[in-house]
């Protein structure tokens, strides 16, 4: 296994959209939000285990995560989890994570992934991974993996390409387009030449770190001063500190975005971001008449189709006249709302933090 190779995975964020399974104190990434028997950052781990030394893979989350990250990864060392002491969009924790790498060896070359993506072909996954690191130890670029559109999604971003290529595969990006309406979507997909923007990035250490001082200066000086610290005792303290100074902004937004040497690999590997129910729903097993019920164990339904369940297990639930509809149960909170207006979640739970204070959120 090269000992170049390092992955960063970003664990960081509350997973509103899953509210009241996903809470601010015990967010998604830490579920078995699909009933595998492992939590998504679980699988994420063991995924890259089979691409990089596994003292070479490293967690960033927010501080308040790092028990759960310990509890559930204890093959971790401290120096291996990297805290945030608030959330700043994916530019710092990519920043931190990357100078950190560099100042362990220069030579390093990152894939950079979200903690809470479902692969279900995992050899395509690794397969595409390795490539896009080969190809990023030899070429000034930074890779992102597309995924082919299989549907005008409009909770997706997608990026349009070039027939210009690196290493056969490899295109020249040409724009980035977050979320379109459906309209706009349907014409991404009859083109034939935008993917899914899977948030997953791989580049050289020293690709990222120059495009961090070329597009977002002020970043760069941040974490480059940071470079006596690395590795030591001084090096939470000093980080802390220094977060309070980045600007909130995305990787995608900061640098992607901005950067001309930015080329995509077109993927195919059973992807799903999970970034809400309706995306849980689509993988998960359903009865006769469509309905996903996770756990299954004490929930009866009569009359009931196309509906998404997710109660506790030990629950006795029975659900009539109910068509197309979520019903998720967990910390003493009930979340009933109709399949298609789920995209409203994310206001219910503000207004249920206005309303009740933290307790519940």
């Amino acid at each position: 296994m090269n000992k170049n190779h390092y992955a960063i995975i970003m664990a960081g964020g509350i997973g509103s959209r899953f509210w009241p399974i996903s809470r601010s104190s015990h967010p998604k990434q830490f579920i078995d939000i699909l009933g595998t028997g492992q939590t998504l950052i679980q699988n994420t781990y063991e995924r890259f285990l089979k691409v990089c030394p596994k003292e070479n893979i490293y967690v960033v989350t927010n501080e308040s995560y790092t028990k759960l990250v310990k509890s559930q990864l204890p093959d971790m060392s401290d120096q291996q989890i990297l805290t945030e002491p608030a959330m700043r969009n994916t530019a710092p924790c990519v920043a931190y994570g990357c100078f950190k790498i560099e100042s362990l060896n220069p030579d390093a070359v990152i894939v950079v992934a979200p903690s809470d993506q479902q692969i279900l072909d995992e050899d395509a996954f690794i397969s595409a991974i390795e490539r896009a690191l080969q190809t990023a130890a030899s070429h000034d670029c930074l890779i992102t993996l597309g995924i082919k559109p299989s549907r005008p999604d409009t909770g997706y971003g997608y990026i349009q390409y070039t027939d210009h290529t690196i290493n056969h595969d490899f295109h020249k990006v040409k724009t980035f387009t977050e979320k379109p309406t459906l309209e706009i979507a349907k014409t991404f997909i009859q083109s034939g030449d935008f993917l899914w923007n899977a948030g997953i990035f791989i580049w050289s250490a020293g690709a990222i770190l120059k495009a961090f001082g070329q597009y977002l200066p002020e970043m760069h000086e941040i974490f480059a001063d940071a470079r006596p610290v690395y590795n030591t005792a001084d090096e939470r303290t000093h980080i802390h500190k220094a977060y309070q100074h980045c600007i909130n902004i995305s990787i995608d937004y900061g640098i992607m975005e901005k950067a001309d040497n930015v080329y995509i690999l077109p993927s195919d590997f059973g992807w799903s971001d999970l970034g809400t129910w309706a995306s849980i729903y689509d993988l998960a097993e359903k009865d006769y008449v469509g309905n996903a019920v996770i756990p299954s164990e004490k929930v009866i339904m009569y009359d009931s189709s196309n509906c998404m369940v997710n109660v506790p297990g030990e629950k006795l639930v029975i659900l009539q006249g109910m068509h197309d509809f979520i019903v998720v149960e967990s910390n003493n909170t009930l979340l009933i709302c109709p399949r298609d207006q789920e995209q409203n979640v994310k206001q219910v739970v503000a207004d249920v933090k206005n309303k009740f204070g933290a307790k519940y959120i």
